[in-house]
């Protein structure tokens, strides 16, 4: 019986994929963790506070829970990182070691992390970027995602380990605010447009990068984990690929729901680290060698995100 560790539990990701695991798994095999404790209860089950700096706080939970799988999310995002350089390397970096040097002394099954479209930079193929090629970043987030994905990879050959990654695009999803990425406009459109109406963007009317919906990616995750180790190519981190859209283009989609959305545009820091990313992602090794296939679009994310979100909100002029 699999007992699931998840660090990082409270994030935008890590909120969703508890629920995923918890049903996957039953609520008593997931244990869930994070260096804050919840405001709100999020999910039912175990949760405990965590620094992932604190590598003998995470060994008692291993040894205390009898773990077999880790889920290693916790992190410091794109946007927030290039205010704290150095909090940022130190958690990215220094957690991840953590984590795999304890993966490897308690034979761990498996274990997940997770990457980014950060890894490219401006001198990266910017359409239909494919797995492997120039990765040279210039974010102190992307940084640490090369240096994270060399880490696995060095990891599952020295060791025989099973470590997996996915190279998220920006994720979009009604669980959760944002935490702090770049991307995270595309949730924050969401919220202002069903509270005031109106948006300001963060970047230019037309930069496009790669997004996807939630549930796409939670599902692409499950699926990566439940592969056959024998199928899997990559040993550093598989390109991912959903939606890849404007802030034009979603504020087109919005519009078919609430049609006097106003956008805006003032473009701050995260406009330059956008323009340093992708414009759309080459998923070909993910599908061919564990099937991926994305569900939603642009207009079917949009449609979710404004019925759930509605729930909660007083929507403008919501048809």
């Amino acid at each position: 019986m699999e007992r699931i560790l998840i660090t990082g539990s409270l994030g935008q990701l890590g909120t969703e994929l508890v629920l995923e695991l918890q049903n996957k798994f039953g609520i008593d095999q997931v244990f869930a963790t994070d260096i804050h404790s919840p405001i709100h209860k999020k999910f039912a089950g175990h949760f405990e506070t965590l620094d992932v700096l604190d590598i003998n706080s995470i060994r008692k939970i291993i040894e205390k829970n009898k773990i077999t799988q880790i889920y290693h999310l916790a992190a410091i995002l794109s946007a927030s990182a290039e205010k704290s350089p150095s909090l940022a390397w130190n958690i990215n970096m220094n957690g991840l070691i953590n984590v795999l040097d304890l993966a490897k002394e308690y034979k761990i099954k498996k274990v997940f992390w997770p990457s980014s479209i950060a890894v490219f930079g401006p001198d990266t193929p910017k359409d239909q970027t494919p797995q492997n090629t120039l990765m040279n970043p210039n974010t102190i987030y992307g940084i640490t995602k090369v240096a994270g994905e060399k880490l696995c990879a060095y990891y599952n050959e020295k060791y025989d380990m099973d470590i997996r990654s996915l190279r998220y695009p920006g994720l979009i999803g009604y669980q959760s605010l944002p935490g702090g990425g770049t991307t995270d406009y595309a949730v924050e459109i969401f919220h202002e447009a069903l509270s005031n109406g109106r948006f300001t963007s963060p970047l230019d009317s037309d930069t496009s990068l790669p997004m996807m919906f939630m549930p796409d990616a939670i599902r692409a995750t499950i699926e990566l984990m439940d592969a056959k180790k024998d199928n899997l190519s990559v040993k550093s981190s598989y390109n991912l690929s959903g939606i890849s859209f404007s802030p034009k283009q979603i504020a087109e989609s919005i519009r078919k729901h609430i049609p006097d959305f106003i956008i805006n545009y003032n473009p701050d820091f995260r406009q330059k680290i956008a323009a340093s990313w992708p414009n759309s992602i080459d998923d070909s090794v993910a599908r061919k060698d564990w099937k991926w296939k994305v569900a939603y679009d642009l207009d079917d994310m949009t449609m979710e995100m404004i019925r759930h979100l509605k729930k909660t909100k007083q929507p403008v002029n919501v048809f």
